[in-house]
C-alpha cells in the first residue's frame, strides 16, 4: 500500500526529498561532526549530497519508500533524513540529524515513524539497522524501538553493531 505523506509525528513531519532540499541537506551531510558516524564516516561534497538526494528520489519511485526529509513541524525547517533503504541484507533503517537538533529525542521520533510505515502500510516483515560502535546514542535509539542487537559487523568499511526488528 502506498504511503500517505507527510508521515506525521508529534514534532516532526517526514516527506520525500525534492531538489530544493539540497542546500539544507548539504549543511547536514557536509558537517564532519554529523557525518563521522554515518556511512564511511566523513563529510561529503555538495556534488555527493546532490547524488544522494537524487538516489533517494529514485529509490522512492522504485520501491515506494526511501530516506525522507525530516522537518520540524513547528517551523518547517528541514533538519535531516530518516528512512528505509533496500540493501543486500534486507531493508535497512537509518537516520541523520543536523547537530543543532541532537539530544531532543527527535531521532527516536523519526525512526519510530519509519518503523510504523515499514510494519504498517508497507507490510515489511523485518528491518535491519547498523550503528557505528563509537555512536552509543544511535544504538540507544534502536534499543528504545525494540531492535535486538545481533553483535558486531563491518559495515561501510568500519565496525558497527547490527540490529534487527521483526514485525
Amino acid at each position: 500500500m502506498p504511503l500517505d505523506f507527510p508521515l506525521r509525528g508529534d514534532r516532526l513531519d517526514l516527506r520525500p526529498f525534492v531538489e530544493a532540499d539540497l542546500e539544507a541537506m548539504h549543511r547536514v551531510y557536509g558537517d564532519p561532526e554529523v557525518m563521522r558516524h554515518v556511512g564511511e564516516g566523513g563529510a561529503v561534497t555538495a556534488e555527493e549530497s546532490a547524488r544522494m538526494l537524487a538516489a533517494y528520489r529514485e529509490h522512492q519511485a522504485q520501491h515506494g519508500f526511501a530516506f525522507w526529509a525530516v522537518c520540524d513541524r513547528a517551523t518547517g525547517t528541514l533538519i535531516g533524513d530518516a528512512g528505509l533503504e533496500v540493501t543486500a541484507d534486507g531493508v535497512e533503517l537509518g537516520y541523520t540529524l543536523a547537530r543543532a537538533w541532537w539530544g531532543r529525542g527527535l531521532a527516536t521520533e523519526a525512526a519510530r515513524l519509519c518503523v510504523a510505515a515499514a510494519f504498517g502500510p508497507l507490510e515489511l516483515p523485518r528491518l535491519l539497522a547498523v550503528a557505528d560502535v563509537d555512536n552509543p546514542a544511535s544504538a540507544r535509539v534502536l534499543a528504545r524501538l525494540g531492535f535486538v542487537d545481533e553483535g558486531r559487523v563491518i559495515a561501510y568499511g568500519r565496525p558497527h553493531r547490527r540490529f534487527v526488528l521483526e514485525r
